[in-house]
């Protein structure tokens, strides 16, 4: 009798260690945000432009990439990505001012933008439908652990040496994933050696983009109709987000008064409420899809509880002024919002299974148009009134929206104009 292989869980396992590294490599500027404006003489301000720059090319990288991954497949696509984020990152250890910083996160942008799309491409490819909530949540929970480690891991290698090792050692651990990459990931799995037939019963074959006809694709204004309401939801969700990834460290110094190392702690604290999230929203998703076979209260109606429970967590932060009070509802805060992750990044591939990697991209060019306004606005307001208040009292009003607008998602409504794949399909 054939034993049947793991292949799949093992695919599992790269995209979650490429979801844990490109946050790593993203939140470490955060991480040492402090050494590197006393070095390199930079403001709040300042620093909130360095923030926003990755968010320039990330935004366009995610539709250039969604579309890469559907049309030549995510293996390419994610080697070139890593090749670029390792050079970005390394790079960022030699910066000698603000416009170089600039630079070598526009660089970084362009490397991690397509990245997102491409692995949800490469998730429909090897994960069935009624599990892609989980492995979404799955996968951005690593993201959220890369968060988490950030902190005391570029603190320590601070106290080690540099902020500046501290970039290159990050990058080298990226470039030892992309060879593993390399050598192990197929995008079809019935060319990967090491799947059985009973495996392979089990995947979702017809989702592989080289087996597909050009002509039998969903034009892009039809899956942006679809995805439009999702976007904006996840546009409010991560504007309130970045308060998180950009700004923890920088709000537990500045606004509570800690130090670096104290800083890093509990920042560290609240990324790991959110690994939590992000496991938590997946499989409560998936569950509640298999129990009641209705997508929409899977999706939509997990979407919605979380933003209203973020939202519900950050008002006692803008009264209180308890810091181990602001650390426990931040983490909730950060719990609850990271609920969202595992069902809004399934509704790419409920909506447009075919092109998952163009519909995701879209759906994260909104999240990048967030991360390009809100640190610089975040900065200003901080700089200007030298209160931080003002832009937790923004967040909440911007999950509130996200709320409501979570009614017009539908992920039960697949993307209509596919009359030449059915066609093709019929053809068989």
């Amino acid at each position: 009798m054939r034993t049947q292989s793991h292949v799949s869980r093992n695919m599992l396992v790269m995209f979650c260690a490429m979801s844990f590294i490109i946050y790593l490599d993203r939140v470490n500027l955060a991480a040492a945000a402090g050494p590197i404006k006393a070095e390199l003489g930079l403001s709040n301000t300042t620093l909130g432009v360095a923030f926003s720059a990755f968010g320039y090319t990330y935004a366009i990288f995610q539709l250039v990439g969604g579309w890469m991954a559907d049309r030549f497949g995510a293996r390419r696509t994610l080697i070139a990505c890593a090749g670029i984020w390792v050079v970005a990152t390394m790079l960022t250890g030699f910066v000698g001012g603000l416009a170089s910083l600039c630079a070598v996160r526009l660089l970084l942008g362009v490397g991690e933008g397509a990245a997102l799309p491409a692995q949800a491409r490469a998730i429909a490819n090897w994960i069935p439908s009624p599990k892609r909530g989980m492995a979404q949540g799955l996968t951005h929970s690593f993201s959220r652990l890369g968060n988490a480690v950030a902190p005391p891991v570029v603190v320590a290698l601070i106290a080690w040496h540099s902020w500046r090792a501290a970039f290159v050692v990050v990058g080298a651990l990226t470039a030892i994933w992309l060879v593993v990459w390399i050598f192990y990931y197929r995008d079809d799995p019935a060319r990967h050696k090491g799947v059985s037939a009973d495996e392979l019963a089990l995947l979702p074959l017809l989702d592989v983009p080289e087996r597909h006809n050009v002509n039998a694709r969903a034009s892009w204004w039809a899956i942006l109709k679809r995805m439009r309401p999702t976007i904006a939801v996840y546009f409010c969700m991560v504007w309130s987000n970045t308060l998180f990834f950009s700004w923890m460290p920088i709000f537990f110094m500045q606004s509570q008064h800690l130090d670096i190392k104290s800083s890093a702690i509990y920042s560290s604290g609240v990324f790991l409420a959110g690994v939590l999230g992000d496991v938590s929203g997946g499989l409560i998703s998936d569950f509640i899809l298999k129990r009641t076979g209705r997508i929409t209260l899977a999706r939509q109606g997990v979407i919605a509880v979380s933003l209203l429970g973020g939202l519900a967590f950050f008002v006692p932060v803008l009264i209180s002024h308890n810091v181990m009070t602001i650390t426990l509802c931040l983490s909730a805060a950060f719990f609850f919002l990271e609920l969202t992750i595992g069902p809004i990044w399934a509704v790419p591939m409920d909506v447009a299974p075919r092109e998952a990697g163009t519909a995701s991209g879209m759906l994260n060019f909104g999240a990048a148009i967030a991360t390009i306004i809100s640190p610089i606005v975040f900065g200003a307001i901080i700089d200007r009134t030298g209160s931080w208040t003002l832009p937790f009292a923004g967040a909440i009003g911007f999950l509130l929206v996200g709320a409501i607008l979570t009614l017009w998602i539908r992920p039960d409504r697949k993307v209509a104009d596919m009359p030449s794949f059915h066609a093709v399909a019929a053809a068989r």
